[in-house]
Parts: C-alpha cells; structure tokens; sequence
C-alpha cells in the first residue's frame, strides 16, 4: 500500500506536475487509507509563515483563517511542529494551551484534534508540515505513524523538487546583478498583453546614460553599483508596476493604462529620483537616464509593436532630448528609419572606401583671390553619382559615424594640402567642418593635431569651423575644452551658420573664435530683404571691432557680392565664385587664381584688397 502511494507521488513529480496538485493528490490517497481524518500539507517562508499547499478536505474558511500564521512555540498543532521540529500531537483542541488562539477556528467544523509532523529538507531544515485532522479526541495509530512517515518523506522530496524548479525559474527569468525581471521574463509578460481583450498599457523604456564610460574610467564594479542603485530607485518610485532590466543599461517599467499623462508623470519621477549623487565604488557619481515613452494605442497593437515603439522614442530622445523623455508619436518611425538609412549608408561607404574631400574656395571680392578653402565630403555612390554632406547629415549625429568621418576626412584633406605644398601650390588656409559628437566624445584636437603634423602640413594653416549646436549641450565644458585645445595648437577657430542658432551675438563674446561664417539664409534675401541687409552690416561692424574676419556663404549672384561690400562683408563662398571641386580641379583652380587681381565688375577697381592677413598667414 505504501509502496503504490510512493510510486504514484514520484510518478507525478517526474512528469513535472506542479507541486499543489502533487500534495493534493497525496492527501487524497492517505485520506482513502485514513477515512476519518483530513491532511494538510503546509510550507515555510522566508519569513517563517505558514501556507497551505494542499488540504482538499479541510473547509476553505478555515485554510484561510490560518493562512501566513507564524511559527511559533503555541501557534497550533502545525505551527508549534515546525518550531520544535518535531511531532506535535493535540488530542483535544478545545483544552489544549497550543490552540487557545485559534480553537475558534476549529470548533465551527467539528475539528476535535490535530496531529502535525515537520517535513525536512536534506539540509536538516524544516520547510513545512504533514496533518492529520481528526473529528474525535484522539491521536495517530500505529498504521497513521507509518503512512506519516512515508508522507513526510514524499512531500520534502516534492517540495525540494519545487524550489529546484523555482530556483531555476528565478535564474532564467531575473536579472543577476539587481534582482529585478529580466528581459526573458519582461517578454512573458509583456506577450500577456497581446489578445485584444488585455487590456491598454504602456512602457517607459529607461537608458542610464554614461554607463561605458562609468565603466572605462572606474572600473565596472563602480558601474554595476551605479546599475545598482538606478535600479532601485526606480523600483521605489514605480512600486506596484513591473519593472525589469532589459541588459546593460536599459531599464523597463510597464504601465498599468494607456495615459499619456500618467506616463510623462512616472517618467518625471523617475529622473527626479535619480538627480542625487550615489556612492560607487568609492566615486560620487550623478546618475541620469533617457526615457522613452509608449501607449498601446488600439486593443489590437501587440506587446512587440508597443515595445519598437518605446525603442523608437528612446532613440529619439537619446539623440534630442538626452537626459528627458520623448513620447512615441506617428511618424516618429519614419524620421528614425531615414536616420538609420543614412547611418548603414555612411558606414557602407566608408567600408568601401567611397568618402572623397571636395574644397570651395573662400574669395575676396575685390580681387576673386583665393583666401582659403573649406573641405567638404562627398560620397561617391555605386552608380558613379556625387551625394552632398547634406544627403547624409544625419548619419553624423551617431558618435560611432562621426568619428569614423572625420577620421577618414581628416587623413585625405592632410594627404591633400601636402601634395598641393609639394607642387608649390598655395592653398593658404583649409577650413574643416566638424559634427557635434566630435566634440562631445573629446580628444578632436589632438586627432586633428595628429593627422596634419604626420604629414608635415602646419596646423597655422588649418581651420575648424563649429557651428552654435555645438555649444547646446550638456557638455559645454568638454566642447570648451576642446576649442581650448584647438587653439592652443595655432589651429584657427571658424563660427558656422552664424546667425541660425540661440543667443548668437553672446556667442561672439563668451566663445574663442578668428572667423564668423554668415549663414547663407542671410544672403540669399539680400535682394530684397533690408532686415537680411542690417544684420550682416551689424556683424560685419561688430567682427571689425572684435578683430574677427567675416564670410559670407551661398553667393550666388553678383548682385549679392555687390550689396555685401558695400555692408562691409568683403570675403565670399558660393557657387556664383566657385563651385566644390575634387582635389585636382582644385589645384588646377589655385593654380590659375595665384596672384590674379581680377575685380569682379567695373565699379570694383578702386576697391582695396581688404580680407585681413591675419587669418591667412
């Protein structure tokens, strides 16, 4: 007889049956061989409360009653087995001093007495309890002790079987490092919400900014802490809500409605409490994150969609709004996929080798001499065609691109203007465009100092041009370090787009630089725009007093060359002087413009070389 219960238990726990219905199917079985009492089978957690697992015939009022009852030495039969860590034997419930806080329980059921064991795990330790209920005052006998016995020994094997499986289930479904889900488990979850009647929800996808770096500069044990304590402070403001760690330094939350506002309201809690410094590793670190936002917006968007939807917003914020949140809206898809577009392009011609340096010229009106030239890159596409900076400029947003760029640029303008040197042609000043990530990641000047002195081309002779976006950042001391550094080289500093970005004219007082590039949007309305007109001869004049030179970009017409000298703009760049060419149109171009004096219209021949020598020799 016990040989069958034996068989029949282990038979359920090696075909994975879970560990409710195992016990329950035991109880069932002793309670044949026993007809007149009733089992239960009760854990232990952590905390040393009891559960009940399995007790088929006992009222379910009274399992309820005595549900998460502390261990203890006169908690009942079972609770007071557990503590001895022994038999407990009540033949009388209603007198014995064990039950007096809950023979309450017991009487409404006819429940007369109690027999509990402790159930051990291999270890020596008590994980739960085996009883017999009994309708009549009295204990086990001879054959209950042995059916006990058998019992007990079942259901440690099935319960260590069941924190096997849980063990194993926590390790494959949370995240090592901070204790929280991770992403297999965020992607059970999540598919919960896939049927249309699941409900609407949404998701804050959090990215811990600087974490590599954290990472390269302290060590990552200073960087897992960091991951650490984001963690738990988003635990803490999200309490009640999933939250799970994706991997590296991604974060997830999961909503419990579709509101927009409820969102950007966790969102804003969440980087609030991040904004105190933390303890790493023996740094003080200032955690912040980017968060983006997404709502399931119809009962039939799947938990995938929603989620590509976050990761759009993410990356969108990464890129705009670093350090805040951006809500998925439509459309926000396509602007990313045609970023993305551009990126695996740039990095398709780069790979092959497609990225060639065109140079146009800066002229001075008066003479149509050459003062310099600024280098532009073109991407040579498979078909032979020329695509402009401005067909890929958003690749360069993307760190990676942009120093891989510039890199490239940087080794061919240098291989550039020493040939240009070894033929004796003046090429005077070269001025470079550089991406906002190029400075924000740091190190520019020295990559620019390098790739110019291991040709032998000197740095007196090279600008850099930046526009006001560069100085929009959270970095500005990193991007004031690097113009320092820039100029500490002898290497000439050039305001692009002046004109098109905040607080311009503070811009001329607060940053270090030799040249302002008047935006071409200037120009082009000379003609008819007397604003346009005002404000280039206000920059003209203030630059005179600042000993800065001044260009003007996109002439196109000698009506505009006309109108900026007599506003005091004397140097150009446009189609109308000279278009972008490649290396050796150019240098047949400076060849033929070396020393020429060629005014640009009768009126001009009494007009002085004027462009400052300053900027050029």
């Amino acid at each position: 007889m016990l040989l069958e219960l034996q068989n029949l238990v282990l038979e359920l726990m090696a075909t994975g049956v879970p560990l409710a219905q195992t016990t329950r199917t035991l109880c069932g079985e002793v309670e044949r061989l026993v007809p007149d009492a009733f089992c239960s089978v009760l854990t232990i957690d952590s905390e040393g409360r009891l559960h009940t697992i399995a007790a088929p015939s006992l009222p379910a009022d009274f399992c309820s009653a005595i549900e998460g009852t502390p261990i203890g030495p006169d908690t009942g039969s079972c609770g007071t087995a557990a503590w001895r860590g022994e038999p407990v034997a009540v033949l009388d419930i209603a007198t014995d001093p064990l039950w007096a806080d809950y023979r309450h329980l017991a009487a409404p059921h006819g429940i007369r007495a109690c027999w509990s064991s402790p159930i051990w795990d291999q270890h020596g330790k008590v994980v739960g309890t085996f009883a017999f209920y009994y309708r009549h005052h009295r204990g086990p006998t001879e054959l209950e002790r042995n059916i006990v016995a058998a019992s007990v020994h079942l259901c440690s094997l099935a319960i260590e079987r069941d924190d096997q499986l849980n063990e194993a289930h926590r390790l494959i479904y949370t995240d090592a490092l901070t204790g929280l889900g991770n992403r297999a488990c965020f992607n059970d979850v999540a598919a919960r919400y896939d049927p249309p009647d699941s409900g609407r929800w949404g998701l804050l996808l959090i990215d811990v900014d600087g974490l590599k770096v954290v990472n390269d500069t302290f060590g990552h044990r200073a960087g897992d802490r960091l991951i650490r304590i984001v963690a738990d402070r988003i635990s803490d403001v999200a309490a009640g809500m999933p939250v799970f760690r994706l991997g590296g330094d991604e974060i997830a939350v999961m909503l419990s409605s579709d509101d927009r506002a409820q969102a950007e309201q966790t969102a804003v809690a969440i980087l609030r409490a991040l904004e105190a410094p933390a303890e790493c590793d023996g740094h003080m670190l200032a955690p912040t994150a980017t968060i983006g936002i997404a709502v399931r917006g119809s009962p039939h968007e799947s938990s995938e969609t929603v989620r590509q939807n976050a990761d759009m917003a993410l990356y969108h914020a990464k890129e705009t709004q670093r350090g805040g949140f951006v809500h998925h809206v439509d459309g926000l898809g396509t602007a990313i996929t045609r970023r993305m577009t551009a990126i695996l392009d740039m990095r398709a011609a780069l790979d092959e080798d497609r990225i060639v340096p065109f140079y146009q010229p800066m002229v001075e009106l008066v003479s149509q001499r050459v003062v310099g030239l600024e280098a532009l890159y073109r991407i040579r596409r498979s078909d032979g065609s020329l695509g402009s900076a401005g067909d890929f400029q958003a690749a360069t947003a993307d760190a990676h691109v942009a120093k891989a760029l510039t890199r490239r640029m940087l080794e061919r303008i240098a291989a550039d203007a020493r040939r240009w040197a070894e033929r004796g042609v003046d090429f005077r000043l070269i001025s470079i465009n550089l991406p906002p990530a190029d400075f924000h990641s740091g190190g520019i000047a020295d990559r620019v100092a390098q790739a110019f002195d291991a040709v032998g081309v000197p740095l007196t002779s090279v600008m850099i041009e930046v526009t006001e976006l560069v100085y929009l950042s959270r970095r500005d001391d990193m991007v004031s370090r690097e113009i320092a550094a820039l100029r500490d080289y002898g290497i000439r500093i050039a305001l692009d787009d002046f004109g098109t970005g905040y607080a311009s004219l503070s811009h001329l007082l607060t940053v270090p630089i030799d040249v302002i590039k008047i935006d071409r949007s200037f120009v082009e309305q000379l003609d008819h725009d007397r604003g346009s007109a005002a404000i280039i001869n206000g920059v003209a004049r203030i630059a005179e007093k600042l000993g800065l030179d001044v260009v003007a970009e996109g002439v196109e017409t000698e009506e505009q060359c006309k109108i900026l000298l007599s506003l005091g703009c004397h140097v150009g760049q446009g189609f109308h002087l000279a278009a972008p060419m490649d290396q050796a149109a150019t240098k047949s171009f400076l060849t033929e413009r070396a020393g020429a004096q060629m005014p640009i219209g009768p009126h001009l021949r009494e007009e002085r070389s004027v462009w400052p020598i300053r900027s050029v020799i």
